[in-house]
């Protein structure tokens, strides 16, 4: 890379198909998808439910591999990592935030937030993750667990565990549908900031308009195509 060169995008994704087996027949899930999100960019993915967003986000992150086009993270395209090189690189410069909170019921709010972050080598992981969940108010919640957590507080867990690394590229598929309005609003206010302190992309699949409109550039999907 040259001195005036820039950085590749975070992510791009062109011409992605994905087509899956199912007991009907093949099935095309995605059908030639092109999509840039450049750096800090907050993307918002919209769309009926069946439109692929989902899948995007699963191409994108390396979590589903794409029957054809290519799929770029932080330039490298993920056809030719294997299954750990994905991981490795999720690790060091993505981070994903689901519906479901996926922690891990016997850890505490700040084992589940350090255990990633001592897995990567990282020091003070603890601290790191005491300052992470005391970000999202979570400073007295540290040694529960999810079981005593409510949804918004397990999703304040997650949204800390994403980014107590500094990822530069968050993806975020539908991170305010299991809650309440009011909780939804203030997870939402939360993940927003965050990610504008960390400098990071966005790439959020929602239901929500009002949340979408929060993007700097909305993405429309319908029948696993992007029709703008």
């Amino acid at each position: 890379m040259t001195d005036d060169a820039q950085p590749a995008a975070p992510l791009v994704l062109d011409a992605v198909t994905l087509t899956l087996p199912s007991a009907a027949g093949p099935v095309n899930i995605l059908r030639g998808v092109d999509l840039v999100v450049n750096a800090g960019e907050r993307v918002a993915v919209i769309g009926p439910s069946g439109s692929g967003k989902s899948s995007l986000i699963a191409v994108g992150a390396g979590l589903e591999e794409p029957t054809a086009g290519t799929a770029r993270l932080f330039g490298q395209d993920l056809a030719k990592l294997d299954e750990d090189g994905r991981a490795r690189l999720r690790r060091d410069r993505a981070a994903l935030v689901f519906q479901a909170f996926h922690l891990l019921p016997n850890m505490t709010a700040e084992e589940n937030v350090a255990t990633p972050l001592e897995i990567a080598g990282a020091r003070e992981a603890l601290s790191v993750a005491r300052d992470w969940l005391g970000r999202v108010g979570l400073s007295g919640r540290l040694t529960h667990y999810p079981h005593q957590l409510s949804g918004g507080e397990q999703q304040r867990v997650a949204l800390a565990r994403a980014l107590a690394a500094r990822p530069a590229l968050l993806f975020a598929d539908e991170p305010t549908g299991n809650l309440d309005g009011a909780t939804a609003a203030s997870v939402a206010d939360l993940m927003f900031s965050l990610v504008a302190e960390l400098g990071a992309a966005l790439v959020m699949v929602t239901h929500d308009p009002a949340l979408a409109s929060r993007a700097d550039r909305i993405v429309r999907m319908a029948d696993g195509r992007v029709t703008a």
